[in-house]
């Protein structure tokens, strides 16, 4: 008998497509395709995940919406998003999934600004500054306890 597997949906937000390009003294040298293959790899096991980036924020919230019956939980890096975006806190906090806001550099060690979460709080987890274990930290966690709801949902 096969384990069923978890179905994550794993979000890349804004200017994430530039990974290994942009400021790799920040966010390091793996391109988002390597992250990818790496995430896929970490899941395979466990998780069947669906994973996609925008720079856009409407089609990340259409993403979240799209896939809320077929997913567990979201995984998301919603980049400078995560600093402003109330239309992306209630997409998420709309459809009651766990979820876990993640980042490749330490928010809370860069600009003032990037302090700010609009995010934490209907997450179950902040995870930052840990580059892509920040990614595998998330899915770790799911795994451990994959039917967790956010505080406040």
């Amino acid at each position: 008998m096969t384990k069923k597997k978890t179905k994550v949906l794993v979000l890349h937000g804004p200017n994430l497509n530039l990974l290994g390009e942009r400021e790799p003294e920040v966010y390091g040298k793996m391109t988002l395709s390597q992250l990818n293959t790496k995430l896929k790899a970490h899941g395979q096991n466990s998780f069947e995940l669906r994973i996609k980036q925008s720079n856009h924020e409407g089609q990340l919230i259409d993403l979240i919406h799209a896939n809320r019956k077929w997913a567990a939980a979201i995984v998301i890096n919603p980049g400078a998003l995560t600093h402003y975006s109330y239309a992306l806190r209630d997409a998420l906090a709309a459809v009651n999934l766990p979820v876990y806001e993640v980042h490749l550099s330490d928010i809370h060690a860069r600009e003032e600004f990037r302090k700010v979460s609009v995010i934490r709080d209907i997450s179950v987890a902040q995870i930052s500054g840990k580059g892509f274990g920040s990614y595998t930290e998330a899915l770790d966690l799911i795994a451990a306890a994959p039917l967790k709801k956010a505080k406040g949902k």
